[in-house]
C-alpha cells in the first residue's frame, strides 16, 4: 500500500515538473532574467535548492521563494493566453489524424500506393516529430 502511495506521488511529481518546464517553454522570457534562471535550473537541469542557492550565492529560501513566484507568474500567464493548452490541443489532434490515417492505410490497401495519402502521412509524422 506504502510503495502504491510513494509511485502516485513520484508520478504526480514529475508530472509536475512536465508541466512547469512546458509553461517555461512558453512564457519563459516573460519571467525576470533570474526567475528565468532558477527555475530552469530547477525544472530543467534537475539542480536541487541546495545546488541554486549555491550556485546562485542566494538562501535556500530565497531559491524557494523565486520558483514559487515564478511558477505563480506561469500559471498567471497560461490561465490569461493558454498556448499550452492550444498547443497540446493541436498535438492530440495531430496524433488522432495521424492514427486515423494509418488505419486507413490499414483497412484500405489502395491508400498504401495513393502519393498524396502517403505526402499526408510523412507531413503529419515531421509536423509531431517537430514538437
Amino acid at each position: 500500500m506504502e510503495d502504491n502511495i510513494k509511485i502516485e506521488a513520484e508520478l504526480a511529481e514529475s508530472t509536475e515538473f512536465y508541466k512547469v518546464s512546458i509553461l517555461l517553454d512558453f512564457y519563459g522570457q516573460l519571467l525576470t532574467d533570474r526567475q528565468y534562471e532558477i527555475l530552469d535550473m530547477y525544472y530543467n537541469n534537475d539542480y536541487s535548492l541546495g545546488e541554486i542557492a549555491e550556485e546562485l550565492g542566494i538562501s535556500r529560501q530565497g531559491v524557494h521563494d523565486s520558483i514559487r513566484k515564478g511558477r505563480a507568474a506561469l500559471e498567471a500567464y497560461e490561465a490569461r493566453l493558454g498556448l499550452a493548452a492550444r498547443f497540446r490541443e493541436q498535438e492530440e489532434s495531430m496524433k488522432k489524424a495521424l492514427s486515423c490515417l494509418k488505419k486507413v492505410e490499414r483497412e484500405v490497401p489502395e491508400a498504401a500506393g495513393n502519393e498524396s495519402f502517403q505526402e499526408a502521412v510523412k507531413a503529419l509524422e515531421k509536423v509531431l516529430d517537430s514538437l
